[in-house]
């Protein structure tokens, strides 16, 4: 057996409710598995999401976290990964999970971290960056459009317009005044502070008459739903936080696609083509990020001793900054 420190949720709903416990796992492996020992521990807001619903979605004892960094120390029979591979990874939310010592997890979700990269910049990728690669892949090539990304001052949106931008739109977005300059000198057209009350207005008219072909909207599904007036004939609106619950536009007018988009449906859903497709984009998107072609938000290095308060911190949107737990 092997002894592994974790902070364990057992009751409660708030992040500062995880107590750190030692779990005694079987160090033996199915053929596909790996035990993987954590260096750096990413965190996100689904993360304190499902503890403020944990008792509706894990028994006392769970480990929660979803995204982490660490070493291959055992392989099960059919696994190819050497061991000492550094790998990154994106955990299912019912299974034990990354905030822990070590993590057990199926050889086929993880992906091999490239020399070069840094251990809390690979930690930090995983959810952020597939979700907003996902996001981005929803919409069909085009030229010559326009696009919207709101909340890109955050770290999904400021992924989705970098990879937006990538597709040769022209990105538009929303986002406070201390982010402008920033997003400016990646590409964006236009940043509009989202504080002002007509902002759509503003974009509107900045636009000349054009409208967007896309909208990719990281607040929440009821702000999703207020962009559907913005998009032109056959737009695509992309829900990327909660979804679209009834479609805002009568039938039969601008005949936009609704699509939402959800990371960790991929652990109940997906097939293993559709496992092949986001490790080889996850490899190709770190890739990028060594190569600082994709830009990630700064990062917060925490022992992990503090974890829970970095994940009540990210909770009450304390800092715009994304927190990473480094492991001695």
């Amino acid at each position: 057996m092997l002894d592994v420190h974790a902070w364990t949720w057992r009751h409660g709903n708030e992040p500062t409710d995880l107590v750190l416990e030692t779990h005694a796992i079987s160090e033996e492996l199915a053929p596909n598995e790996i035990l993987i020992a954590n260096k750096v521990i990413g965190i996100n807001p689904v993360d304190w999401k499902f503890i403020a619903q944990a008792e509706k979605v894990w028994k006392p004892g769970h480990i929660p976290g979803v995204d982490g960094m660490g070493v291959v120390i055992a392989a099960g029979r059919d696994v190819h990964l050497r061991i000492g591979t550094r790998v990154a990874y994106h955990q299912n939310l019912y299974h034990a999970g990354s905030y822990a010592t070590h993590i057990k997890i199926a050889a086929h979700m993880v992906m091999p971290v490239p020399d070069g990269l840094s251990d809390t910049a690979a930690a930090a990728f995983p959810c952020p960056t597939l979700t907003a690669w996902q996001s981005v892949m929803k919409v069909p090539d085009a030229t010559n459009k326009d696009v919207l990304v709101t909340g890109a001052g955050g770290s999904v949106g400021s992924l989705v317009a970098q990879l937006a931008l990538q597709k040769g739109w022209r990105v538009w977005v929303t986002a406070g005044e201390q982010h402008r300059e920033k997003l400016l000198s990646r590409g964006v057209t236009e940043v509009v502070d989202y504080h002002q009350e007509n902002w759509r207005d503003l974009l509107l008219k900045k636009l000349q008459g054009r409208k967007f072909y896309a909208a990719f909207d990281t607040i929440s599904g009821q702000h999703a739903a207020s962009l559907a007036g913005l998009l032109g004939l056959n737009g695509h609106l992309v829900c990327i936080q909660d979804r679209i619950e009834q479609p805002p536009l009568p039938a039969f007018t601008t005949a936009i696609s609704y699509h939402e988009e959800a990371l960790a449906s991929i652990h109940q859903h997906g097939t293993v083509l559709d496992w092949m497709e986001l490790t080889i984009a996850g490899a190709d998107l770190m890739d990028q990020i060594k190569n600082n072609r994709l830009a990630i938000p700064t990062l917060e290095v925490v022992p992990f001793k503090q974890l829970p308060n970095a994940l009540k911190d990210l909770k009450a949107a304390v800092r715009t900054r994304k927190y990473v737990v480094q492991l001695a």
